[in-house]
């Protein structure tokens, strides 16, 4: 059995491998952004079994498409725009299936040695729930900038918008996460613990 060789050189060399069929180029490609492309996902669902599945789509499709890819340079951007999309599309399926998403560790492995605290899972889970209750496109603006903690500008070119539409959906998002929020006793005192709506949590 032959091994394949691997690709050498920089993120344009890597781009026009790719669009060769470099046989080298997918997995190098594939290791450089898998880890950011799951934690895209990871942070846009929640946990969810099927992100080893969403993952794999998210590079088939980049593949599929890498020849649209002009600027080397911004292929991190491009390739969270498709993971975003990859994840509405999942966040469609969810609202179909007429279920909310309940945290349980066995559904995610850890990136830390170190387990959460029985509150701050209690807490995630709870932050997760609320989510579920915003559309999709307004919640994935929310994760863009609040987990992922995106510029505005990036959160705008990830979500594959302008820059006032993606203060319109967070100004929604937010609002509606706020209110939500600050019923539920897990969560309040973590939004009154010296977070950006300490105030508003206050008034």
């Amino acid at each position: 059995m032959l091994t394949p060789l691997p690709f050498i050189g920089d993120e344009a060399g890597l781009m026009q491998a790719l669009r060769d069929g470099h046989p080298g180029a997918a997995a190098l490609f594939y290791d450089q952004h898998a880890a950011h492309i799951h934690r895209t996902l990871r942070s846009a669902l929640g946990p969810d079994e099927d992100i080893p599945d969403l993952l794999q789509e998210v590079f088939i499709r980049a593949l599929d498409s890498i020849g649209k890819l002009r600027e080397p340079d911004r292929v991190r951007s491009w390739l969270t725009s498709i993971a975003i999309f990859v994840a509405r599309a999942q966040l469609r399926v969810r609202t179909r299936r007429g279920w909310l998403r309940i945290f349980s560790p066995e559904h995610t492995r850890p990136a830390e040695v170190n387990q959460p605290s029985s509150d701050a899972r209690r807490a995630l889970r709870e932050v997760y729930e609320v989510l579920d209750q915003i559309p999709a496109q307004e919640r994935v603006a929310f994760v863009l900038r609040f987990i992922d903690g995106m510029t505005l500008q990036d959160a705008a070119e990830a979500a594959d918008t302008s820059l006032a539409t993606i203060k319109r959906r967070l100004a929604r998002a937010e609002r509606k996460f706020l209110d939500a929020a600050r019923m539920r006793p897990t969560l309040k005192p973590w939004l009154e613990d010296g977070t950006r709506w300490t105030q508003q949590t206050n008034s």
